[in-house]
């Protein structure tokens, strides 16, 4: 096995990605012997005054992801991730916090849409819950909406964040209560260094972990162009089951699930669509491997700017929904939340149907 300060050279040096460092060490048998040999294939291909990256930089990040109380797995250690090790891109050093020992564990991908509707929140943490309390860990991205529904209600059982930044940045910052408790009972994970904020460039890379994790990939509600239906052709590409739940045609967010199951995903409606697929998991017991543990979250960097939090019209669609779930999703005084239905019933957007149903009213 390499030594962590050699991958994390060859990696962090200039022009060498996750498929260009395994290239390198397949031919010169070590990352040790690949940063040797990078300046004179730097030279060759006609790059002068290549120089690789400096053992003060890799020293610097090993310092910053220690102070956050994180540890680096590099490519090739024992705890490194079995079913994201065989990827010709996996990641060459991956940030953990938390309980390494899920990483082992066999997994399954749950994703959707940020701006989800108050009935996809409700199957995310139905099937969340199902697939945890089956022995699977459920893998997700931390976002806003399904993801956090699908981490929070897996929490117990077991479920790793693949973070789009830096192991100490947390985004949106409004999951910063959340990944803390991740970082306790579950594992938060990264390929970028410590303090690195997080750019659109990383979202699709940090997709790529979240399906490469899993055995199969859950997508509850995806519009017709998402991050989401990125995830599912990632998984589709690296040998991954695809799984969707359906939703109402009138409904944009469902557009996405609806096209997958069109072109061949396994449709899915409860959790025993999954697990009819994947299987039950009876974990041996074991006792958690905690990388690392904090009283506190690190003072958070600057963050790009996060989208609102999702309104009453947002968790309404097509489908009716009650209006006390409704109440429950918001977490505002019902009073409030009955006020504003009132308002918007009058103005036309929000129609109420028998048995206290609510649904959005077509733009």
């Amino acid at each position: 096995m390499d030594d962590i300060h050699d991958t994390l050279r060859l990696i962090r040096s200039r022009r060498v990605g996750a498929v260009t460092f395994h290239r390198l060490v397949e031919e010169h048998g070590s990352a040790r012997a690949a940063l040797r040999a990078l300046p004179d294939l730097a030279r060759a291909s006609g790059v002068e005054a290549y120089e690789t990256c400096p053992p003060g930089v890799v020293e610097a990040e090993l310092r910053q992801g220690a102070a956050a109380g994180a540890v680096a797995i590099g490519w090739g250690d024992p705890r490194y991730p079995p079913a994201l090790a065989a990827l010709p891109d996996a990641p060459p050093v991956l940030w953990a916090m938390g309980r390494v020992d899920l990483l082992a564990r066999p997994a399954i991908a749950l994703v959707g849409a940020r701006n989800a509707s108050s009935l996809g929140v409700r199957m995310a943490r139905t099937l969340a819950f199902g697939l945890a309390d089956a022995g699977h860990v459920v893998v997700s991205g931390l976002a806003r909406g399904i993801d956090t529904a699908a981490h929070a209600s897996a929490l117990e059982g077991g479920t790793v964040a693949v973070m789009a930044g830096g192991i100490d940045v947390i985004y949106p910052a409004e999951n910063t209560g959340l990944a803390t408790s991740i970082a306790i009972k579950g594992c938060l994970l990264t390929e970028q260094p410590p303090g690195t904020e997080p750019q659109a460039r990383h979202f699709p890379l940090r997709n790529r972990i979240v399906s490469g994790l899993s055995r199969g990939v859950v997508v509850v509600e995806a519009a017709a162009r998402s991050g989401s239906l990125i995830t599912a052709k990632m998984a589709l590409e690296q040998g991954r089951e695809v799984y969707a739940v359906p939703g109402h045609p009138f409904d944009a967010r469902a557009a996405g699930c609806n096209q997958l199951i069109r072109d061949g995903a396994t449709l899915v409606t409860r959790v025993a669509d999954v697990l009819d697929g994947v299987g039950t998991v009876r974990p041996t017991p074991v006792r958690p491997v905690v990388a690392a543990r904090r009283s506190a979250p690190p003072p958070a960097p600057a963050l790009p700017p996060a989208a609102p939090a999702p309104t009453l019209l947002d968790l309404l669609g097509p489908a009716p929904v009650a209006e006390d779930q409704l109440i429950r999703d918001l977490g505002r005084p019902p009073a409030d939340v009955a006020a504003e239905i009132l308002m918007l019933e009058l103005d036309g957007r929000v129609e109420r149907q028998a048995g206290g149903m609510l649904v959005r009213v077509p733009d």
